[in-house]
């Protein structure tokens, strides 16, 4: 017979307060109002007992949501879920191990997994090298988004919308950028230093 969601969730507090006692969690069971004798009584239940509380007509449980402690912890579940899509649709973009390892510490290990299972092909060989009129169109949209004091690195949403922006595989936005980082735009005029005349004399 199938049981009905209050005899599941006496079942599953009573379970929870058997681990705390195998455990010798004994603050935990005192906060949920445990005491000598209910503790007592609750090393003579065993598993197969759970399965009998639907016969029962009982409801021994008083629940009261913490709203201070429970806003947090939504707001971190869904920070957490963003963060997993966001991981997954860089791995489907074709997003390198190294980008994923620096953005989110993703080993290889983790990624070579997730790409099986996201069924993304395996990457062969070295991105293709971009034409200058892409590169100067892939640095415009880097630059507009690049702080000056940092070190190149964008958001995991920038790289995307930079993806979006110019229709660019991921892993060529991640190599060239990269090259942006450390050595600047290479169609840029460099800055040469003029010595006034006279100086040497």
């Amino acid at each position: 017979m199938e049981g009905t969601k209050e005899a599941d969730l006496v079942a599953s507090v009573l379970l929870y307060a058997m681990r705390c006692l195998a455990e010798g969690d004994q603050a935990a069971l005192r906060h949920m109002n445990f005491g000598v004798k209910e503790i007592e009584s609750l090393r003579e239940l065993r598993v197969a007992d759970l399965y009998r509380i639907e016969s029962l007509r009982a409801h021994c449980l008083e629940i009261a949501l913490n709203r201070e402690v429970y806003w947090p912890m939504i707001g971190n579940l869904c920070r957490q879920r963003e963060m997993e899509d966001t991981i997954q649709t860089l791995i489907v973009a074709d997003a390198p191990q190294e980008m994923m390892q620096v953005l989110f510490g993703l080993n290889q290990r983790d990624y070579t997994r997730l790409r099986r299972t996201l069924m993304v092909d395996p990457a062969v060989g070295r991105p293709p090298e971009v034409d200058d009129e892409t590169s100067h169109r892939l640095w415009g949209s880097w630059s507009a988004r690049v702080d000056d004091d940092s070190s190149g690195l964008l958001t995991p949403e920038q790289y995307l919308d930079i993806q979006h922006e110019t229709e660019l595989p991921m892993r060529a936005i991640w190599t060239q950028t990269q090259r942006f980082a450390q050595f600047g735009h290479p169609n840029e005029p460099s800055e040469t230093v003029t010595t006034p005349a006279g100086a040497d004399e």
